[in-house]
């Protein structure tokens, strides 16, 4: 059964995805090989955006709970970010003032992690899945840089490069850990970490969690130590992004009790938001590492 709530998340995501895919299509035919995955990074962000945007605005009296006491006007903080999350995913989607909006953009995952997240994990330093979140928006703002960037004509110069080697080493740490997370922990539903277990009916489900921490620790160890970045964060984005079509959008179709489907939905918009992350950040990475411009750690 479908409420008020999860209609809107379900309506917005599909129709910001559908636009992105389009948008994409000449730039798709342009390129090649993995690169095409690259190209499809800011869709699999703005469809995110857009379905947090509706939750914000449809659920905003819940939503209101998580502003700061400190801060006034919580529903207006509410509406506000609604505003910016569905402002920046009409940008990435029409690729219309790109530079602005994604540097904006990740400035707000910036403040939500010094404000929200990185105080309650302090606070909680047992909590694993407060790091997460932690890390998780950290990499959702690294991943709107990469692209205000990658818009940047001096990039291309290598005028950039101390920009990106931070991106890509919060990039890499966060995927680290997620992998780490996931072989100590494999009984949890793999991608970004969290406390919902595999599903029985999925075969092998308390084992899944193994061959992808594995790979996370290979991919964000490659990412981190600049050997192959751009082909690791690109691997990164795909990983996220079958995770999203062939595990997280399965369990949202078995899923019939409205509140657990608004969990489910935002499952799968975390999950290919931090796969759309990563190609952004691949992007924005050269396609070889050139040892006279490219520092690594």
């Amino acid at each position: 059964m479908f409420t008020h709530l999860v209609f809107w998340l379900w309506f917005v995501g599909l129709v910001f995805l559908a636009v992105g895919l389009v948008a994409s299509r000449k730039n798709l035919a342009a390129v090649h090989g993995l690169d095409k995955w690259i190209e499809l990074g800011p869709a699999f962000v703005a469809a995110p955006l857009a379905v947090f945007s509706a939750e914000h605005f449809v659920s905003a009296n819940s939503m209101q709970q998580m502003v700061p006491a400190w801060m006034t006007a919580h529903l207006f903080w509410v509406y506000f970010v609604g505003c910016a999350l569905i402002a920046a995913a009409t940008s990435l989607v029409a690729m219309k003032f790109v530079r602005l909006s994604a540097t904006l953009l990740g400035v707000m995952f910036l403040l939500f992690v010094l404000m929200l997240h990185l105080p309650f994990a302090m606070t909680h330093p047992g909590e694993r899945i407060a790091w997460t979140m932690v890390l998780r928006e950290t990499a959702f703002a690294c991943g709107a840089w990469a692209l205000a960037v990658s818009q940047d004509p001096e990039s291309r110069t290598g005028k950039r490069d101390w920009i990106i080697l931070i991106l890509r080493s919060c990039v890499a740490i966060a995927v680290i850990f997620f992998g780490v997370e996931q072989v100590l922990h494999p009984e949890f539903a793999p991608g970004v970490p969290d406390d919902k277990l595999t599903p029985a009916w999925i075969p092998l489900h308390t084992l899944w969690g193994y061959p992808v921490g594995v790979f996370l620790l290979i991919a964000g160890a490659a990412l981190l130590l600049n050997f192959k970045p751009r082909t690791a964060a690109i691997w990164i984005g795909v990983l996220m992004t079958l995770l999203s079509a062939f595990l997280y959008l399965p369990i949202l179709a078995v899923t019939h009790d409205p509140s657990q489907m608004t969990e489910a939905i935002n499952f799968v918009a975390d999950t290919l938001m931090f796969g759309g992350a990563a190609l952004l950040l691949a992007g924005a990475l050269p396609a070889k590492t050139i040892r006279a411009h490219a520092p690594s750690l």
